[in-house]
């Protein structure tokens, strides 16, 4: 019989250290969103409308929304893909056609960059 270990529990506010094993050809892409004043909660929706999908793509490794702690109505992705490749397949598909082509009525400002992991 295999015995079973206990998990420590964790400190409130202490984190795992991820076990995500990057490749030389992963990109890491932040994107920053500020949404039309009163559109702060159609942003919201729509980008949480891009998740599911985005995360069961090919390549997609990480995609995650945030909101800001401080200013309402801006949002940032935080995306890891397998390569830049990916990533522009990703832009391809079905629901970033969809987003393409709504975003603007809801969204004030967008800024992205790409990043390459080093440690």
């Amino acid at each position: 019989m295999a015995s079973k270990r206990k998990k420590k529990p964790r400190k409130p506010g202490r984190t795992r250290r991820s076990s995500l094993i990057l490749d030389q050809n992963a990109v890491t892409l932040i994107v920053q969103f500020r949404a039309r004043e009163g559109q702060e909660g159609v942003l919201e929706q729509e980008l949480r409308a891009l998740i599911a999908a985005t995360r069961r793509e090919e390549g997609c490794l990480t995609y995650e929304l945030h909101r800001s702690a401080s200013a309402p109505g801006h949002f940032m992705l935080v995306e890891i893909w397998a390569s830049r490749d990916h990533h522009t397949r990703h832009l391809e598909s079905p629901h970033m056609q969809r987003w393409a082509a709504c975003k603007d009525a809801f969204l004030a400002s967008r800024e992205a960059s790409f990043w390459k992991h080093i440690d």
